[in-house]
């Protein structure tokens, strides 16, 4: 699979590439937007990546793709209008997580820089424009679109507009709790991790270059293909022990090492730039002992005995016990990713497998037994589940799914909203496209009307 991955990525630098090169040749301008313009290697090089990902070729994308870049032209035009900014750190850290991105799919930094046959620095350069523009017309549809609402009778109004035959139909879904606890290791337990920091960081003190020291042998996967780098952030980027040591530091200065819940790092400051610090460290995490997971284990147990047998409430457990700061504060239950209501209403296909394994057989306030298990982040802990309610497969209704129905009021309110605001400006904006592109019935709304 990975391979493949590789093999994917290969195609679709040399096809961008090769674009590229030939925009080099000629290029021309395929549409204007007030005073911007739109190049056919714009096009070109988003096509190529395109084809690259395995897809036909299609006229009908080329379309999309030009309609994609008149809406961000447009929208970058206003921000500029209106004094919107973004700021240099912003764009950096856009440009670091999409690299970081690349890095991992193309199996490391310098795999990545020979597809793209140029150092990071240079590719990262050559994006900062387009990218500061995307970010810029971001900005600005969130200040068009502005903090909309609607009231239970425009929700109910939508509803009932809504044809009967096209009203969406809701697979299982099922409110959860969870109880979460991790390891907490005793400091003589911890001690060979921060051991092997301090000896870490006494190689860079003895003439080791920090980034390669970072590349062979930090924990974090996140920057250790960077040399441990990490970019301008601010504060608020940083777990509070980080934003500690990395604020008082000056530019050049090694910090000792200090722990977080990550584990043991040192850090360097590169440079300092307002409220802004560039820095770059080295990560040892800290991996549970054995003797740590029976303490957690035999723990989690007696809560579990204490809630199943009603001695003591699942929400107040959970929001004393349990260590996942996502779900310990609404009294141990999980919301739903999806959409912006934030439901304790949870699709069943939309679960974690090992979640749904553990409470596919419960009935409603039943719990699952403590279980052990590892997080996204890669931490073992144990956790046992409570179902709380199960709804059967059923149509929308009103009475049982107001909060999704809420949710699609608003973005049709949106969605309006954003329609009045392009066709106002297309009106007062002058915009050209190519001929070649007149026929895409995409672009209709964008050619003026004689």
């Amino acid at each position: 699979m990975k391979r493949n991955i590789l093999m994917l990525l290969f195609l679709a630098f040399v096809t961008l590439h090769h674009a590229v090169a030939q925009s080099k040749i000629v290029d021309r301008v395929v549409a204007t937007v007030g005073s911007n313009i739109i190049l056919q290697s714009d096009l070109d090089m988003q096509y190529a990546q395109y084809l690259a990902q395995g897809n036909k070729p299609d006229d009908n994308f080329k379309c999309y793709l030009l309609q994609q870049a008149l809406t961000q032209k447009l929208l970058a035009q206003q921000a500029k209008i209106d004094s919107i900014e973004v700021s240099e750190s912003e764009v950096d850290d856009n440009l670091n997580n999409r690299l970081r991105y690349m890095s991992q799919q193309a199996g490391g930094q310098e795999r990545l820089e020979t597809f793209l046959n140029r150092s990071l620095l240079q590719y990262k350069e050559e994006m900062r424009p387009n990218v500061a523009e995307q970010l810029k017309a971001q900005k600005m549809q969130q200040n068009i679109e502005g903090k909309i609402d609607v009231t239970p009778l425009e929700v109910k109004r939508y509803f009932e507009g809504l044809h009967k035959d096209s009203l969406p139909y809701f697979n299982t879904e099922v409110e959860i709790g969870e109880l979460v606890m991790f390891p907490q290791l005793t400091t003589e337990e911890k001690q060979q991790f921060r051991q092997r920091a301090e000896d870490l960081r006494q190689q860079v003190i003895n003439g080791s270059d920090f980034a390669t020291v970072a590349r062979l042998y930090s924990q974090d996967p996140g920057s250790a293909p960077y040399g441990g780098d990490l970019g301008f952030s601010t504060r608020d980027n940083f777990v509070k022990e980080f934003s500690a040591v990395a604020f008082k530091l000056k530019a050049g200065e090694l910090s000792q090492v200090f722990e977080s819940e990550y584990g043991f790092h040192f850090l360097q400051v590169l440079e300092r730039r307002g409220e802004e610090v560039k820095s770059r460290h080295i990560l040892i995490s800290i991996k549970p002992t054995g003797t740590a997971m029976e303490r957690t284990k035999a723990k989690i147990d007696s809560i579990y005995n204490l809630v199943v047998s009603k001695k003591q409430d699942f929400y107040y457990a959970a929001s004393n016990f349990s260590d996942n700061k996502e779900t310990k504060y609404n009294g141990g239950m999980i919301l739903s990713t999806e959409g912006q209501s934030r439901s304790t209403l949870i699709s069943v296909d939309k679960l974690d497998a090992a979640i749904f394994k553990a409470i596919d057989n419960l009935k409603p306030g039943e719990y699952s037994k403590p279980e052990q298990f590892t997080d996204r982040t890669g931490k073992t802990g144990y956790r046992f589940n409570y179902l709380k309610t199960r709804i059967p497969p059923h149509k929308a209704t009103l009475d049982l799914d107001f909060a999704k129905i809420k949710e699609a009021a608003i973005q049709d309110k949106t969605n309006k909203k954003l329609a009045e605001w392009f066709e106002e400006k297309r009106e007062s904006t002058f915009i050209e496209i190519n001929e070649e592109f007149l026929n895409c019935e995409d672009l209709k709304i964008w050619q003026k009307k004689k």
